[in-house]
């Protein structure tokens, strides 16, 4: 139930559990969201973070707080249809979980796609130049790839783990949605919100 703090007003608000196919860039996030699409549309709604990566959403100085913020607000809106969003993009829990807004959801899941460095890297210098892959960039993100692989299970909630290394996408999606429907028999029936302030 979301109350408004200045008068008072009550109304019935659905607390679904959100998924997030997360990963450092490279692994396939973006080519298992457009396949995804296809396969879930009668259940979920799959949507891709980039399209929301707007000059005014970006602010590195806090951790992109505005930008997660708008799209944990977006996907609880979403659920009021009663249909769970599946979001692709790279965030992990501690950036999700510490936000306000985390209340909006009964629970967050996360996959994280990874990959071995070589080949992460390999990947990542293929891509056209106007994509700006420098080295510098391409060490930061298998850096980043390295952590999430170390630290998947340590995180609160825990992150499974899907290695694109050496599989076809087709293989990955089956993974993704393998993991979606067991997340989602486990998460039960959708709750309502307990009281929330209005702003």
């Amino acid at each position: 139930m979301l109350v408004c703090c200045t008068c008072g007003h009550r109304q019935r608000f659905r607390r679904l559990p959100l998924w997030c196919v997360t990963g450092p860039s490279g692994t396939g996030k973006s080519t298992v969201s457009r396949l995804l699409v296809e396969r879930l549309d009668d259940r979920f709604v799959v949507m891709e973070q980039d399209v929301l990566w707007l000059p005014g959403l970006q602010d590195p100085r806090g951790n992109h707080r505005a930008f997660r913020s708008a799209w944990l607000r977006m996907a609880a809106m979403i659920h009021q249809s009663g249909r769970s969003v599946v979001l692709c993009g790279t965030v992990v829990p501690p950036e999700f979980e510490s936000l306000g807004e985390r209340s909006l959801f009964s629970d967050i899941h996360y996959l994280a796609l990874v990959c071995e460095p070589e080949v992460l890297a390999a990947r990542l210098r293929a891509r056209p130049a106007w994509r700006e892959w420098s080295e510098p960039r391409i060490a930061e993100t298998v850096e980043f790839n390295g952590w999430i692989r170390a630290s998947a299970g340590d995180m609160s909630p825990p992150m499974s783990l899907v290695d694109t290394t050496h599989e076809p996408v087709s293989a990955t999606v089956e993974r993704v949605c393998g993991w979606l429907d067991g997340s989602a028999g486990e998460a039960g029936a959708p709750e309502e919100a307990p009281a929330l302030e209005e702003r």
